[in-house]
């Protein structure tokens, strides 16, 4: 098994023991991390402001600092950003006044002060503008201790109140009374913004603190996007498609067509060599139009419209050299679907990946070998129990559990390993069926590994969808053109 790109999540104390282990106290190795931290946040928030329309050349940001190190993050993140936008306004409020900062956190000023004395201000709680198209929140970091006093609190709620487009956090959103739409992690993801209330979305910014890390298959763990990078090589040039795997797609029903061709373009993108897509005989010959590089087969349908106990004779005759079956997307739950479903997977020699109304108790227990489970929250519970642990479940079921969520979460049991990636432009109909093709397709390729498929496949997916948020933003994004975005995504290794 290979384990994935991946580091740990830190409790603060671990992430303060690990800070101190890598810089030693060393002012300058402080000041070289603080800079890569800032430059890492200004760099993430521009890309991520794209969801949002992108920031404008004469914009407005505002910066709230505090006396530590997340407030020396923030005012170089500021600084450089205003390198992106040498037009841009920037206000600065010092949470407990200029004097109250620390050392490096002065001289981050200090840098910020001489960029554009104009265009760079230092401004009142009182004197905060009406509207600002983004800000930064530094005011308390990893390290602060509750409660904060009443005074300080107010004036975040207040913050919370201001018309701001795009809101970033350093670390966490401060006392976890500040809003914030992303909370960038700089060295490492600290347990409380996993939870935080206020704290959006969760990007990692990896700062080489790990480079001594061991990596084991245990405790909770971020997910980083360099476990794509093998994807992205070039293949020998004597390969053959045989050597990528073949894998079998059971789905669809007349109810639920569209399920299955997302889930076959999904797959189709995954690299795989051979795909056969067995889905009702009303629908092969139109979706054999929509996507002619898979082989598209016509199984007999019940007068309902879902996929017949037949099915099974089809599927004995496509089984071959098969290396993955992957069963579920659009199925519905007609008792014959579902009993053939059961037949099919105790049929199969090879691993088997499963996803919606496929997830069912007797389904995934009739799995003879290594199987790929992909629930939402409702799904998980169905099979697993109201309240299930997702890591006990994993162990008990053999099963590697792709739990889809704001943070998907895979184990196989040992290992919790959490994507960061991808956002609300999944939250619609159809994301899961991509994700579970890529799945499949990923799987036919490792067959022995199903953990790193499951957890490739996961940031692949995320990934693509913030390629495709920064495209056309999250309201009017199809998820038809989900699977398109996979491709560019591994060119940004080369």
């Amino acid at each position: 098994m290979t384990l994935p790109a991946s580091h740990p999540i830190l409790t603060c104390a671990e992430a303060k023991a690990l800070e101190a282990r890598v810089l030693g106290g060393d002012e300058a190795a402080e000041w070289r991390a603080m800079s890569a931290a800032g430059a890492a946040i200004a760099t993430a928030m521009r890309e991520d402001m794209r969801e949002a329309g992108g920031f404008p050349a004469g914009g407005r940001l505002l910066v709230l600092v505090g006396k530590g190190h997340n407030g020396g993050d923030a005012l170089i993140a500021a600084r450089v950003w205003r390198t992106f936008f040498p037009a841009a306004r920037v206000d600065v409020w010092f949470a407990f006044g200029e004097r109250a900062l620390r050392p490096l956190t002065a001289r981050a000023w200090r840098e910020l002060a001489t960029v554009d004395a104009e265009r760079v201000r230092v401004v009142s709680a009182e004197e905060w503008g009406a509207r600002y198209d983004a800000s930064v929140d530094g005011v308390f970091g990893f390290q602060f201790r509750p409660p904060v006093d009443e005074a300080t609190k107010a004036l975040l709620l207040r913050f919370n109140e201001l018309d701001v487009r795009f809101r970033a956090a350093v670390d966490l959103p401060s006392a976890d009374v500040a809003r914030a739409d992303f909370t960038y992690a700089t060295g490492s993801v600290k347990t409380p913004v996993v939870d935080a209330e206020m704290a959006g979305r969760v990007r990692y910014l990896d700062l080489g603190f790990f480079r001594d890390d061991v990596v084991k298959d245990e405790g909770e763990r971020a997910l980083r996007r360099e476990i794509l990078a093998p994807l992205a090589r070039l293949r020998p040039a004597r390969g053959d498609k045989r050597n990528y795997g073949q894998l079998i797609i059971v789905a669809g029903s007349r109810s639920y067509p569209g399920a299955a061709l997302l889930a076959t373009l999904g797959a189709l993108q995954s690299g795989v060599g051979m795909l056969t897509v067995l889905v009702p005989e009303t629908c092969a010959a139109a979706f054999a139009a929509r996507a002619p590089d898979a082989m598209w087969v016509g199984c007999p349908v019940t007068p309902e419209g879902g996929l017949a106990l037949d099915t099974l004779s089809v599927l004995r005759e496509r089984m071959g050299r098969a290396t993955a079956l992957m069963v579920g997307p659009g199925l519905g739950r007609e008792k014959e679907t579902l009993a053939m479903i059961a037949e099919a997977v105790k049929l199969v020699d090879m691993p088997v990946a499963i996803d919606a109304d496929a997830l069912q108790p007797e389904i995934v227990a009739a799995v003879k070998g290594a199987k790929v489970l992909t629930p939402h929250a409702g799904e998980f519970a169905r099979i697993a129990g109201k309240g299930a642990d997702l890591r006990a479940y994993a162990q008990a079921a053999n099963a590697t559990v792709v739990l889809k969520g704001p943070v998907t979460r895979v184990s196989s049991g040992g290992g919790v390993y959490q994507s960061f990636f991808g956002g609300p432009v999944l939250a619609r109909g159809g994301s899961g069926d991509v994700l579970s093709g890529l799945c499949g397709g990923l799987l036919a390729q490792t067959p022995d590994d199903p953990l790193l498929a499951a957890t490739r496949a996961t940031v692949w997916h995320g990934v693509a969808a913030d390629a495709l948020a920064r495209m056309v933003g999250h309201t009017a994004a199809r998820t038809a053109d989900l699977p398109g975005r996979l491709s560019e995504i591994l060119r940004r290794f080369a």
